[in-house]
């Protein structure tokens, strides 16, 4: 695998009307595992049902109803701690966290604080070409999620949807590595493709499966550094945790209101207090939800329910030996492969769909056209018409055509825009559509030649100016393909016209 080298990036600063400041911000991301059944119960997960459609007994706290657990989510929360390069732990606990939640019935959320099934890894956040931030990953943990309370279909009542309650979440915990708004949603997006490409998170952050708890302070400068040494929290700002975000711009916008709010409580002389924010985006501002509770607010103590969870090595080694490639590893022999720049690379890599429509189009041709048709031309017309690539009416063996025909000659550059735009809209093998709209490319010197006697023999006077400045040759060029429809050879074009001129 070819090795990439990163410059760390700056720490974002932030003018105070004191001193400056910098940004020190750690993330909780909630994933829903993919699968058809929750953590503890056999009820669907399908999203879009019918309010409480979804509901086991045990989802519904009735009496002597006991959860069972659901190895394909252990599985699935592996699987993830190998893609984040973590520790799996062959033994871990599950807890009961009492809080109340309106929409959990049996009144605490089973979860693993003591013990959890993943412990640290790391994350490569690129933030642009050769700038990238490592982040750590403190945990991956397994936990049920809680339902959904309604409160817009009553004036006087709130509704409780339980078709979430038991669906099974991985929490994962980095450290507060991240210096910035924007590194903290490219942590997000790097979070969702690794996720993705393993298939342990389908990462819709709209449905509420990909979202995520953002942890805010400030320091002064220099004053992270004596963190990281010493691991020693006094040395940072206190931190104000902002809940539930699933949108990347929202939590960049949230990120640098609630730094603000801190700068300006800290330079008045006030102390900033540990507490729950939520965001709100029409005003622009954050605003106190409750008190941040510790562990211990939460009385949190073995499930007596759960015996511990015990895996085996080999049957980790089985699911490591069946990962697939995934991001930073794709990257690397995509720009050692097929010759590409980082940022085509990252750019063909963001979803998996994407690369493997670009390997299809790449094999065997050249790398960096096959690059450019694909990202600049399909993905261009593609967001243009409010579509993915899994909605491209263009197949990799189409567009693979049209390249190949570009590659022997056979159409000009100008041309084969022309054909992407017939093939796009009505379909078709590009070869066959050349043939019988006759687009090929004039490559023969004698026809070639007529045209450019013509075109000179027509406009003497910018002959004249042509010899005075020989810039201007390009205008004979542009006439001479006008008068062959585009088809002629550009390259033999601008040969005979340099000749014919004398330049």
């Amino acid at each position: 695998m070819l090795d990439l080298s990163y410059e760390t990036p700056k720490p974002k600063i932030i003018a105070g009307a004191k001193h400056d400041w910098e940004l020190v911000i750690g993330m909780e991301v909630h994933a829903q595992i993919a699968s058809n059944a929750k953590l503890f119960s056999g009820a669907s997960t399908e999203f879009g049902n019918e309010p409480n459609s979804n509901v086991a007994f045990v989802d519904a706290a009735m009496p002597g109803m006991l959860p069972v657990i659901n190895e394909f989510c252990v599985e699935q929360a592996v699987r993830t701690g190998l893609g984040l390069k973590a520790e799996v732990n062959l033994w871990s606990a599950f807890d009961r966290k009492n809080y109340f939640y309106p929409d959990l019935p049996q009144g605490y959320q089973i979860s693993q604080l003591y013990h959890p099934i993943v412990g640290e890894g790391e994350v490569i956040v690129d933030i642009e070409p050769g700038i990238a931030r490592r982040v750590r990953i403190e945990r991956v943990h397994l936990e049920q999620d809680a339902g959904k309370s309604i409160h817009d279909m009553d004036p006087n009542m709130s509704f409780v949807d339980l078709n979430r309650t038991g669906v099974a979440l991985m929490e994962i915990v980095s450290r507060p590595d991240l210096r910035g708004p924007e590194e903290a949603a490219a942590y997000i997006a790097k979070m969702r493709q690794i996720l993705r490409y393993l298939g342990t998170c389908d990462g819709n952050m709209q449905n509420g499966n990909l979202r995520a708890d953002v942890n805010v302070s400030i320091c002064m400068p220099g004053q992270y550094e004596k963190f990281v040494e010493t691991d020693d929290f006094s040395h940072l700002g206190t931190r104000c945790e902002i809940k539930n975000m699933n949108s990347m711009r929202f939590i960049q916008a949230a990120i640098e209101v609630e730094a603000r709010r801190q700068i300006t409580i800290v330079e008045a002389g006030g102390k900033v207090d540990q507490e729950t924010r939520l965001y709100d985006p029409e005003k622009g501002e954050t605003r106190s939800l409750r008190s941040k509770e510790e562990a211990h607010d939460y009385r949190y103590f073995p499930d007596p329910d759960l015996l511990p969870l015990e895996i085996e090595q080999v049957w980790v080694d089985t699911i490591a030996s069946n990962l697939p490639e995934l991001p930073d590893e794709k990257k690397a022999r995509f720009i050692k492969d097929f010759s590409l720049s980082e940022y085509d690379a990252n750019v063909l890599t963001a979803e998996l769909d994407a690369a493997g429509f670009f390997e299809v189009v790449a094999n065997g041709r050249d790398g960096k056209l096959s690059a450019n048709w694909v990202i600049n031309e399909l993905f261009g017309r593609l967001k243009k018409d409010g579509k993915d690539i899994t909605q491209s009416p263009v197949a990799p063996d189409q567009l693979g055509g049209i390249i190949d025909l570009i590659a022997r000659g056979d159409i000009s550059g100008k041309i084969a825009k022309d054909l992407f735009e017939i093939v796009y809209t009505q379909g078709g093998d590009p070869s066959k559509i050349v043939e019988d709209r006759s687009m090929k490319q004039i490559t023969d010197t004698d026809a070639i030649q007529a045209a450019v006697d013509k075109v000179i023999s027509d406009n003497s006077d910018q002959v004249v100016k042509a010899k005075a400045n020989p810039k201007l040759a390009g205008w004979f060029v542009g006439q001479v393909m006008k008068a062959t429809g585009g088809k002629a050879n550009p390259t033999v074009v601008k040969e005979l016209v340099t000749n014919k001129l004398g330049l």
